[in-house]
């Protein structure tokens, strides 16, 4: 019998052994990870994001009255929401690996640099190989500046997370309009010329997808994220960093380590954070109502209000569904329910990138071609049967081994060596 690995010394970096995961944070993640399944498909893999609003609200008002309920519940509930959660859980990951390294006296910058250096190639390949709506090289890019906030006061990350949340995208929005110059007139030639050519490139582009090889679909997503979706990004950038800093708060607080410590707490936020986020989803949805009913123009005024506002919305609905499962986990019935998410959770990285593949495979010409041809009842009831089958395969997987595939190879590339990866004979899985 081989000896038994000496312990890494005190201030050498090392991997977080299965032991030291908090179950509650492994629920969380995988909770947000199937409502991002469901957003992702609904909107980008079934195609609706690329059909002209008039045609959507069409089919709408000819359908059934049950897809019509899925599209405003999934606008309200769903959308927005769920990435929010899995961005604020990656903050809170930064603060549980610079605890960690400070427990150990060293430097969490060399580590954490390496770490998103891999997760950035992994997500390059992702966006350029399979799907353009890819989060991973954001997060990379985006996550490394966590470390200019480290020694920021609880004060200081709060006041910068709500300027990042509500205020800042309002000013990158307006200085890009700037910098782009005055778009033409409603009504004039130069704007009826460009809204047709608008419709065309989403019309070529949907039909691509559709109907398109593989590398057809490839070179199309690169010049959809390259020529159009890039764009969109700033704004979009920095109230995502806001989310990872209000993580990085509540890591720091320690609210999820030591839950039984802050329920008065979660609970507060449980009552508040529904209140903000129905006010704030309520008006967003009203607002986007009277801009399709032209009563309201969406490039005036409004947009400096209703950004916020629909950001409000997604962060308290986030926050109250965080909270919500904070509180179901303290009761040992529930626990034993949500615990059946953990294992996605974590193997969410793997789960994410499967999910594109099957998206691709599912919804594009080269696969089962269902883009355009499921409603949206059906397209969220086969979402949540696919991410069944995640549940369950993520359950068998961990049980023969410590790792998802995808956390392995970043594990490994990350500390420069292959990491263990089946469990050891004859000891049990922990516990997800």
């Amino acid at each position: 019998m081989s000896p038994p690995p000496s312990p890494a010394p005190a201030d050498e970096a090392r991997p977080i052994d299965t032991g030291e995961r908090l179950v509650l944070l492994d629920v969380l993640r995988g909770f947000a990870l199937g409502g991002v399944f469901v957003s992702n498909v609904f909107t980008w893999f079934t195609g609706r994001a690329f059909l002209p609003r008039a045609q959507t609200q069409a089919a709408l008002e000819t359908g059934p009255w049950w897809d019509r309920l899925a599209v405003q519940g999934v606008a309200a509930l769903v959308t927005g929401r769920f990435i929010t959660l899995f961005s604020f859980l990656f903050g809170l990951g930064f603060s549980v690996q610079l605890l960690r390294a400070e427990a150990r006296g060293a430097s969490i910058v060399p580590l954490y640099t390496r770490r998103l250096g891999v997760l950035f190639l992994i997500g390059a390949v992702h966006l350029l190989g399979v799907w353009y709506g890819d989060i991973l090289t954001t997060y990379a890019s985006v996550g490394l500046l966590l470390l200019l906030f480290r020694g920021r006061s609880d004060k200081e990350l709060l006041v910068w997370a709500a300027l990042l949340i509500l205020v800042i995208p309002i000013g990158v929005t307006t200085g890009m309009q700037w910098l782009s110059g005055p778009e033409p007139a409603a009504g004039t030639e130069a704007a009826r010329v460009l809204k047709e050519q608008s419709a065309a490139n989403q019309a070529q582009r949907l039909d691509t997808f559709q109907h398109g090889s593989y590398p057809d679909v490839v070179r199309a997503h690169a010049r959809f994220f390259f020529g159009e979706f890039v764009g969109r990004l700033p704004p979009m950038l920095c109230a995502l960093f806001g989310r990872f800093l209000l993580g990085f708060l509540a890591g720091r607080r320690r609210l999820f380590h030591e839950v039984s410590r802050h329920l008065p707490f979660f609970r507060s936020l449980l009552r508040w954070s529904l209140v903000v986020g129905a006010l704030g989803t309520i008006a967003t949805l009203w607002a986007q109502y009277l801009i399709r009913q032209k009563l309201l123009d969406s490039q005036g005024l409004s947009q400096y209000y209703l950004r916020p506002v629909r950001q409000l919305g997604e962060l308290g609905l986030a926050a109250f569904y965080a909270s919500g499962v904070v509180l179901l986990f303290q009761r040992e019935a529930w626990q034993r329910r949500l615990r059946v998410l953990a294992p996605v959770g974590r193997m969410a990285l793997t789960n994410y990138l499967c999910q594109s593949v099957l998206g691709l495979l599912m919804y594009y010409g080269f696969g089962l071609g269902l883009m355009g041809r499921v409603g949206p009842v059906a397209s969220i009831a086969l979402t949540l049967a696919v991410f069944a089958v995640q549940v369950a395969l993520s359950h068998a997987w961990l049980a023969r081994f410590r790792f998802g595939p995808a956390e392995w190879l970043w594990r490994s590339l990350t500390y420069g060596k292959a990491q263990p990866f089946r469990q050891d004979k004859g000891v049990v899985a922990p516990s997800p």
